[in-house]
């Protein structure tokens, strides 16, 4: 039976939360210490633990068919393969950065400068774009250092708190892009693990489903019932359940957290009492 080859780094931000979400899809890893390679018993798959850097050339050249990656790093290697699910962590932005003591936020202070990044071919394209000549200097690691060490003016790297710039002595300025953890295929999956992608976005799916939505229930007179309803954004119709008190029901249904507090304040002026909401597992629709 074919097994999907999965992609994920062997360290670093995207490992932990990689690991979290298959195990949120109901994909059990037993791996021993420093594996690099482990076959999932309970699902078609096989895990693959890579240095981050070579998962899109492996990723294009087949040796794995998916893989968790940022999206940022795909953009810059530049890599013939297709995202198929945003994955909504490991968030972050990639920025040029100045030292704290300059005070413009202007693109055009890189105009003749020099800008460390490990983002060489993400940043040309963009200086290119906005008609802005620099003298792109290529480093692996460290690049918050360049400045204070006097090999460039600025910066362009991957940006999440901004904490480490601070400390570094650099200020955000521009950001180029932003980017979070994709999952990602190789271009020619043959028909049976197709099968077995579509198996596993079903699941993924349904886990960010999930974290992205609450459920609720309260207390309600039966009167604003139909208030209630109009104001609670359901997938068909919320439940309503009698309660042994005359006059009242209990309704339950699922909110979208971004409208939480919103809805929260809708539904107490409509007349909802004993609002509980309650995280959910997995949502499948």
């Amino acid at each position: 039976m074919s097994k999907l080859r999965i992609a994920i780094q062997k360290s670093g931000r995207l490992y932990e939360d990689s690991l979290q979400l298959l195990k949120d899809c109901g994909i059990f890893i037993n791996n021993g210490k420093d594996q690099l390679k482990v076959t999932v018993d309970n699902f078609p798959m096989e895990i693959m633990y890579l240095r981050n850097s070579d998962i899109p050339q492996y990723l294009e050249d087949g040796v794995v068919d998916i893989a968790i990656v940022g999206e940022n790093l795909l953009i810059e290697k530049q890599k013939q393969v297709k995202i198929v699910q945003k994955l909504g962590f490991s968030k972050c932005r990639v920025s040029l950065a100045v030292p704290k003591d300059i005070e413009t936020n202007d693109l055009s202070y890189f105009q003749g400068k020099k800008i460390a990044t490990s983002y060489p071919n993400t940043l040309q394209q963009f200086l290119n774009k906005n008609n802005i000549k620099a003298d792109i200097h290529v480093i692996s690691g460290s690049v918050e250092i360049a400045p204070n060490i006097g090999l460039a003016d600025g910066i362009c790297d991957i940006v999440s708190s901004g904490s480490t710039l601070f400390k570094n002595g650099l200020r955000e300025t521009v950001t180029l892009l932003t980017s979070e953890a994709v999952l990602a295929e190789n271009s020619d999956l043959n028909a049976d693990k197709k099968k077995i992608l579509e198996k596993f976005l079903f699941r993924i799916q349904a886990v960010l489903k999930a974290k992205n939505s609450k459920y609720i229930l309260m207390n309600v007179p039966n009167d604003k019932i139909p208030i209630i309803s109009k104001v609670l954004p359901v997938l068909k119709s919320p439940t309503v359940i009698p309660l042994a008190e005359e006059g009242w029901s209990s309704i339950h249904s699922v909110i979208d957290e971004k409208r939480f507090w919103e809805v929260i304040d809708e539904l107490k002026a409509s007349g909802a009492q004993d609002i509980l909401i309650i995280p959910i597992d997995k949502m499948v629709i």
